[in-house]
């Protein structure tokens, strides 16, 4: 006879094989993916009440892979896992609303660079200032010293997964 498999519902997980399923599980991993979802949802929404409704959009997501010093726009594909013609895309409609401009790359030519305009710049400490506020919001509700072991902690994890 062998060994007896559990049949198919079974193998797709408790819900399938009938037994009540309480929610997620609790580990550190869904715990950050919950705290990074609230933080974002409140970040983009304070950022399109100050008047940037770029922020609601799947375009917006490129933003955090420019940098302040511009990019290269291949590598911007290649970071924020876009195809290159998805980037062109979101850069034309960026360029469009005068958030960001392309421009060859003093380094070679062959290159263009992504980066900032003025407007861009003004989008960019208006996010400052509300990541300052949301962490402020943090400290009153948490206290100082958990919000600063919890981003010493965060920090130490990602150092240790990635290196500095």
């Amino acid at each position: 006879r062998g060994s007896r498999r559990p049949g198919p519902a079974a193998r797709r997980g408790p819900a399938a094989a009938g037994r009540a399923v309480s929610g997620p599980p609790d580990h550190v991993g869904w715990d950050l993916v919950r705290a990074a979802r609230v933080w974002q949802v409140e970040f983009r929404a304070r950022l399109i009440d100050a008047g940037h409704p770029v922020f609601g959009e799947a375009r917006s997501q490129l933003f955090e892979h420019i940098g302040r010093a511009g990019i290269a726009q291949a590598d911007l594909a290649a970071r924020a896992g876009l195809t290159k013609q998805a980037v062109a895309q979101h850069l034309d409609d960026l360029e469009t609303d005068g958030l960001v401009e392309r421009a060859p790359d003093p380094a070679d030519g062959r290159r263009r660079l992504v980066r900032f305009t003025a407007e861009g710049r003004a989008m960019l400490a208006d996010a400052d200032r509300i990541k300052t506020e949301i962490e402020a919001g943090m400290v009153a509700a948490l206290g100082p010293d958990r919000v600063e072991a919890l981003k010493s902690a965060l920090k130490a994890y990602i150092e240790d997964r990635q290196g500095s």
